[in-house]
Order: C-alpha cells, then structure tokens, then sequence
C-alpha cells in the first residue's frame, strides 16, 4: 500500500484528553492533545508521526520554491568550529543563545544557530573566479538556541528546523537580484502553505547588513507588534510561471510601495500621515520568514574572494534567507483552527480523507471500507482508515481534533441502503 495512506490500528497516534497546564497557545494546546509532538526538554520536542507527517509537507513545499528560484540544496552539519565564527568576529558576541561545546579533544565546537560562517568557509574553499557566480546554496536542518525562556511551544523552542539560503555575488547590484529572487519565493512559499504574508521592513539583528526584510503572518499570538496597509494583504502572489532570471524588481517595488514596519523599525509620524485611517491596521504577528542582504560583512573578514575581471581579487557580496520550517506548522494552527480542532490547508494536511467503519466485523461495511481505502490509496489520496475494533477512534476524538484538512471528507461505513454516507 502506498506511503500516502494508513490504517489506524497501524498508526502511533497517542491522543491527550486534557491540555497541559504550560501550553498557553492554540497551536500548542492542538499539537500536544492531537499527539503530534511530545516535550522532551525545555523547548526540546520530540516529532510523532502525524505532527511529522505534516513538517515532511511544509518542508517539501519549501524545498520546491527555492529550487524554482534556482537555489541549490545541500546539507551542513550541525556542529561547527568555533574558530569559524572567530574569523567572522562573532563566536564572543553572539551571546548565550549559542550552545558552545568542548570535544574529547578540549576542541571549541558549537550547535550551530545558523551557518553564515560555515557556508562561507564551504564557498571560499571552491569559487574562485567572477565567472562562477552567482551561485545560491541552501540546506534545511535542525538548529539549535539557547533561548532563556522557551514558550509557546514550536514557536518559541530551543531546537528548530530551519531553512538557511546563502546568496554570492560578484557586487551589490547583482546581490540584489539575488535577494529579489528570494524574496519572491517566499512569496509564494507561504502562499502555497494557506498563508498570507508580509514583507516589513526589519532590524537586521546579530546577522547584519543593512537590508532586510521580515515575512510575518498576523495572529493575536505574535510576538511583535506589526503596523501595515491594509492593501498589502489583497495582493496577488507571483505566479508559478514566474520568471526568476527576468527583472523581479517590479513585484519588490510593489509588495514595498505601502507602509509595513515591525514594532522595531515602525515610525509612527510616518505610519500616521503616508497611510489612510481606514487602511491602518496595528496588529501582532508572527515572524515565519527573514531576508538579509549584508555586503561583505563575512566575506572581508574570512576571505572570500574572487579574481574579477580586471584580474583583482574582490571580496563576494552576500546574503542569507531563511524560513523556520517548524515554526511554519504553528503559525499555520494558529492562522486555521476552530473550537473543534486544526483546519489544515489542503496543501499540508496529514491526510484528506477519513474513513470510519462503525460497524466493524460486519463482512459488508469491511469490505466497502476496504475497496474504498485502497481505491483511493492507489489513486493518490491521503487516506486515514479508523479500521480499529474499539469504537472509532476518529469519530469518538473528532477527525478535526487529529488534524484532517479544512476541507477533509469522511467516509462513514456504516452502509444506508446500499450507499456510504459521505459528511464533511
């Protein structure tokens, strides 16, 4: 039977009557009683098979945007030298969000909380002429940071599962291309995961440079205070036949040419006299994306140059982009939930249809819910089959409660007449 489908008697789906008293948000509340994560530490979680199911989704889609946008993916361990980040000049600022370790051989290491330093290294060590570039890299990895109070779940852990994009360019203009593409595809990342996002201007932080922009989804659960124009919502997303080699500067001049500004950046004279009453919306939000582009602030100090073509070395401009692919799963629950559970987009769901047989041992109603999940298992559905003996799992917990799609329909079996009785 294909990977896509799963009977229930099959399926580790440890279901929690009561919220524990800690979680203190929707999505952590759903993720812990709908058994898709289980805590293992102070902001440390463990995936369960159908919170996992899901991340595979949100992955695959972010994957599929940055391939289109001509990135190319790779995979950087997660421990890296300190002395990497010595040559940048950030190992002793980083601060103690930063998990640093001693090896057997008193060697300075540390869990990497992102990996500017190592793809860096990764680059200098094989580009060496103008002629290479541009060349975009990126990896999808567990990252680790030492936060001083973990909260709220996936959306505030010490361990992560991010997205990290590295951009090289031979000077500034091209680096803005790239960082166009980037910003384009995310675009479209988090339109196809249900979400409507918004570029705001935003503080670089430890990462650097002096361009940068955040994607935020709002939701009274967010940790920062966002000020936009409203018009920026009703914006069409970039099409899938977008053409990334092509000029994308229109579309950045578009999603830019309103007002949008974290609680950081946000300037209240400008908020107030550039935007409408009417379209001034004072919300909270939640960070699901970051864009920076930050000149040679590593590839000076680490020597990251290319021989250009008057035949001197140049130091390449950079730029990072990542997504926190975990955080992704939380910011959709909070965007899609109700009383009864997880809505899930289509495009992420765990599964896209239940099947329940409440009468199970009658020959009939197994065999019609046999046909029925193995017909629509060989046909590409996401099927979830409650064929257990006890009475139907699903239906006594709720197919919204363990995270069916918004739109899911089950099929419950049970014959009437003749038929099966399809509710949604």
């Amino acid at each position: 039977m294909p990977r896509n489908s799963m009977r229930l008697s099959r399926f580790y789906l440890p279901l929690l009557k009561e919220t524990p008293a800690d979680a203190q948000i929707v999505s952590h509340r759903l993720m812990l009683r709908a058994g898709m994560i289980r805590q293992q530490g102070a902001g440390i979680y463990a995936w369960l098979p159908l919170g996992f199911r899901v991340l595979k989704k949100i992955e695959q889609i972010v994957r599929e945007e940055q391939d289109r946008a001509g990135a190319i993916e790779m995979l950087m361990p997660t421990i890296q030298q300190a002395d990497l980040w010595r040559e940048s000049g950030r190992y002793d600022a980083y601060g103690k969000e930063m998990l640093r370790i001693t090896d057997r051989g008193d060697r300075e290491m540390l869990f990497g909380p992102t990996n500017e330093e190592m793809i860096t290294e990764i680059f200098r060590a094989g580009v060496r002429s103008y002629k290479d570039l541009p060349k975009m890299l990126y990896h999808i990895q567990w990252k680790f940071r030492d936060e001083i109070r973990p909260r709220f779940g996936i959306m505030r852990g010490r361990e992560f599962l991010m997205k990290d994009t590295y951009s090289f360019d031979i000077d500034e203009a091209a680096a803005r291309r790239s960082y166009n593409k980037m910003f384009v595809a995310y675009l479209r990342t988090f339109a196809r995961l249900g979400l409507t996002s918004i570029p705001m201007r935003a503080d670089t932080g430890p990462i650097g440079g002096d361009l940068s922009h955040e994607f935020i989804v709002l939701a009274d659960t967010g940790e920062s205070a966002v000020f936009c124009d409203k018009r920026l919502i009703a914006m069409k997303t970039p099409s899938k036949g977008t053409d990334f080699d092509g000029d994308l500067q229109p579309v950045i001049d578009q999603f830019t040419s309103h007002y949008a500004a974290t609680d950081e950046m946000h300037d209240a004279d400008e908020f107030e006299k550039g935007v409408a009453q009417k379209d001034q919306i004072s919300a909270r939000g939640i960070e699901v994306g970051h864009i920076f582009y930050f000149g040679t602030k590593y590839s000076e100090p680490m020597k990251a140059v290319v021989t250009g073509s008057d035949g001197k070395d140049t130091p390449v401009h950079m730029g990072s982009y990542g997504v926190g692919v975990s955080r992704l799963m939380g910011a959709i629950i909070e965007a899609f939930h109700d009383d009864g559970g997880c809505k899930w987009p289509m495009s992420v769901a765990p599964y896209h249809v239940g099947v329940i047989n409440l009468k199970a041992g009658d020959e009939a109603c197994d065999a019609a819910c046999e046909k029925i999940y193995t017909e629509l298992s060989d046909a590409g559905v996401d099927v979830l089959y409650d064929d257990t003996k006890a009475r139907a799992k699903i239906c006594s917990h709720g197919s919204d409660r363990i995270a069916l799609s918004s739109g899911h329909r089950t099929a419950r079996c049970g014959l009437w007449h003749g038929g099966i009785k399809i509710s949604q």
